[in-house]
């Protein structure tokens, strides 16, 4: 049985040179949690499976300093590295291989371009090309609403998922479910999930959205977005059957530090790397 895995997430605010690791909710408030090379050098001795670093600033003339954070953050971390933020074109990818990373993710370039992924694939591999997908829900009162999205009977009412580019501040209007299909289908090889409703705020991933993901590709689906215990991490992994669970705010804050929360796991059943 596959191993089940625990990914720390640094999303970078490049705006000093060595970069600053920084933690919002919904995709605001943001509020500063530390330096990129020290935490993911922390998170690696600490056991984490692997780790995404997120530009979250990722504007043309930063994309040097990137560079240079990814270089020095593998200097002593030596489990994979997948970059976010600003990859473009099939450039980027190669250009953050060459700096240590060993994938890349995507959002809105492959929202706009959807050939980027087929593109990269064929030069780096598609265990290389990871598809961002920051999704929302849409909410209706029956299906007759939203005939051409994939509607979902959640505990809450019936919905679709709206997937936003830009960091969250644009929607397109594209439902996420027929997306993930789609980039499955382009060459993307792995799904990073990311419920906007559940970010940061603790309550949980969107266990909905990540099965409803998961059930309709052959690729695998990290869920993010939510977590605030151990249990939320489980609950991806036993009730939406996700590969990898993604959180942020408990492991930089040092609430549940990565040797707790894979004890926890292990202790009730999940197949974790101890």
């Amino acid at each position: 049985m596959l191993t089940k895995r625990i990914i720390p997430c640094l999303d970078c605010d490049l705006q000093v040179p060595e970069g600053r690791v920084v933690k919002g909710v919904e995709f605001k408030q943001i509020r500063y949690a530390g330096n990129p090379v020290e935490l993911a050098t922390r998170y690696y001795e600490d056991g984490a499976d692997e780790i995404v670093i997120l530009d979250i600033t990722a504007s043309h003339e930063r994309r040097g300093t990137m560079k240079e954070v990814i270089e020095r953050l593998t200097e002593n971390v030596f489990i994979p590295i997948c970059v976010g933020g600003g990859i473009r074109k099939v450039e980027d990818y190669v250009n953050m291989l060459k700096a240590g990373a060993d994938k890349c993710s995507t959002n809105t370039a492959a929202i706009h371009n959807p050939n980027l992924l087929t593109e990269a694939a064929e030069v780096v591999g598609s265990q290389a090309v990871v598809i961002g997908i920051d999704a929302k829900r849409r909410y209706i009162d029956d299906e007759t609403q939203a005939l051409d999205k994939n509607v979902i009977e959640t505990d809450k009412g019936l919905c679709w998922f709206d997937c936003s580019i830009y960091g969250g501040r644009e929607f397109t209007g594209i439902d996420a479910i027929s997306w993930a299909q789609t980039c499955q289908k382009k060459g993307a090889g792995e799904i990073l999930l990311t419920s906007m409703d559940g970010d940061g705020t603790k309550d949980g991933y969107d266990l909905d959205l990540t099965k409803a993901i998961n059930d309709s590709v052959d690729i695998p689906v990290i869920a993010s977005g939510g977590v605030g215990t151990p249990e939320h991490i489980k609950e991806a992994f036993t009730i939406a059957n996700a590969s990898a669970a993604l959180a942020a705010s408990i492991f930089h804050f040092n609430e549940y530090p990565v040797p707790v929360v894979k004890k926890y796991l292990k202790e009730h059943g999940v197949n974790v790397r101890m």
